[in-house]
Formats: C-alpha cells, sequence, structure tokens
C-alpha cells in the first residue's frame, strides 16, 4: 500500500524541521510529495526541496492572500523539471487579505501560466465559489485540484461536472456538521486526492501538534472508515488520480 501527500509546506523556512518531516514520511510509507508554493519566495523554496529530496515535487504559486504586488513577473520566470503544478492560487473572501480585485486579476495570470506550461492547478477557494466557477468556465483545457474542499454538495457536484479531483485533509476527521460529514462521504474515489496541508490541519488524534505528511494515514483511514471501504482500495485509488493529474509524465 502506497499514499501520496498532495499538498504540504514542510518545504518552508517557517516550518519547524522539514528535512525530519520528510524523514518520517518515507519511514511511513509515504511514496510522494508535493511541496506547495504560497508566494514567489515559498516557490523557489519547494522547488529547492524537491530538487534535494527524492520522490519530492513542487507546486508554484501566489495564494490569495498573497494577491498584491507584482509577484507574477518573478513566478514566471521560475523552472525546473520538479514542477507539477501551479498553485496553491484562488479566491479567499472569507479572511480577505487581498482585494477581491487583486485576487482574480492574480488567479487569472495563474491559469494562464498553468495553461501556457500543460501544468495542472491546485485551487484554493474559500467562500467565494460564485465568483470562481464564472473565471474557472471562462478558461478551455484547465485541470486541477480543489484543495483542502470543506464546501456543499452542490460545489463538490460543480466540481466533478467539471471534471475537477477533490483534495481531503485534517478536517475531515474532526467535521462536526452531519452535512460535511455526508459529502466527504460522497466524493467518489475516482476523484479524490489526500493531502495534508502541513504544519496546519492536523488530524484527530493528533490535534494540537504540528502536522506532517506521515500524518495522512489518519486522514486516509478516517475516510475509509465514512466510505466503508479498504485502505488497499483507497491506496489504488487516490495513488492512480494523482499519477493523472500531476505525475503522468514524470
Amino acid at each position: 500500500m502506497s499514499l501520496t501527500d498532495t499538498h504540504c509546506h514542510i518545504h518552508e523556512s517557517s516550518y519547524p524541521d522539514g528535512e525530519a518531516a520528510y524523514l518520517r514520511a518515507m519511514e511511513t510509507g509515504i511514496e510522494r510529495l508535493i511541496c506547495v508554493g504560497t508566494d514567489v519566495k515559498s516557490s523557489r523554496e519547494a522547488i529547492e526541496f524537491a530538487v534535494s529530496h527524492e520522490n519530492v515535487w513542487a507546486s508554484i504559486g501566489i495564494h490569495p492572500h498573497e494577491a498584491v504586488g507584482d509577484g507574477m513577473k518573478e513566478l514566471e520566470l521560475l523552472s525546473n523539471n520538479k514542477i507539477v503544478a501551479v498553485g496553491e492560487c484562488g479566491l479567499d473572501y472569507f479572511y480577505e487579505h487581498s482585494p477581491r480585485d487583486k485576487q482574480i486579476e492574480i488567479l487569472h495570470c495563474q491559469i494562464k501560466l498553468a495553461l501556457a506550461h500543460d501544468l495542472p492547478m491546485i485551487f484554493h477557494v474559500r467562500d467565494a465559489f460564485d465568483d470562481f466557477w464564472p473565471i474557472f468556465d471562462q478558461y478551455q483545457g484547465l485541470r486541477g485540484v480543489l484543495h483542502s474542499f470543506t464546501d456543499t454538495q452542490e460545489n463538490l457536484t460543480r466540481a466533478l461536472e467539471r471534471g475537477l479531483f477533490i483534495g481531503v485533509n485534517g478536517i475531515s476527521t474532526f467535521a462536526r456538521a452531519e452535512e460535511q460529514k455526508k459529502m466527504y462521504a460522497s466524493i467518489p474515489l475516482s476523484h479524490l486526492l489526500l493531502e495534508t496541508d502541513a504544519p496546519f490541519l492536523t488530524p484527530v488524534p493528533l490535534r494540537g501538534t504540528v502536522n506532517e505528511p506521515a500524518f495522512i494515514t489518519h486522514i486516509a483511514q478516517h475516510i475509509v472508515n465514512l466510505q466503508s471501504i479498504t485502505l488497499e482500495e483507497l491506496s489504488r485509488a487516490t495513488e492512480r488520480n494523482a499519477t493523472t493529474l500531476f505525475f503522468q509524465n514524470k
């Protein structure tokens, strides 16, 4: 059995000990990690970490919280064969650390970057689907994942209709709303990806500690219990999905 953490931030200088977290992941049997950038600095760090570690890959992007300034010019210059996606990018109207118009502008720029390089995208969308779907639908050939999906059954259906994958992390293990639990249980295996978002969103039963890729086994077990499937079934499906989206030519 193997698993891939499709979204973590252990490469960032602020992470307590990325090297130790990487080694524990490998010891746990985690096959692949994607280190996800959130601005130009973080994206550079993701590439550097990926280059220096086996089975680690990078995604470059500007998070909606960071959608200020002129970072796109620098982002467009980043190039390496370890880059497997563009993101984390999208719209976040829950916090609105950046103006909405700037978030939308930077999202369009990153979509164009992904299409130009035939890369999938890692989308962060929070309280903003009413604006996100019209933007997404303007483009042909977009593919990607809705990272840390916690939204409604309706938006899950819309995502699946558009061929998007659904990223599930530790939030699924401590979600309390029955509607949300039902939503997680209904995600088809054909479109499910596992992620930790380490160091954030540590799953039950490890709440209160710094999250790391090795903890993805707890998320996997929770999904297995929710969907009444075997760990082997989940592993086969999510590994196939990760390969399809990120590693087809790697």
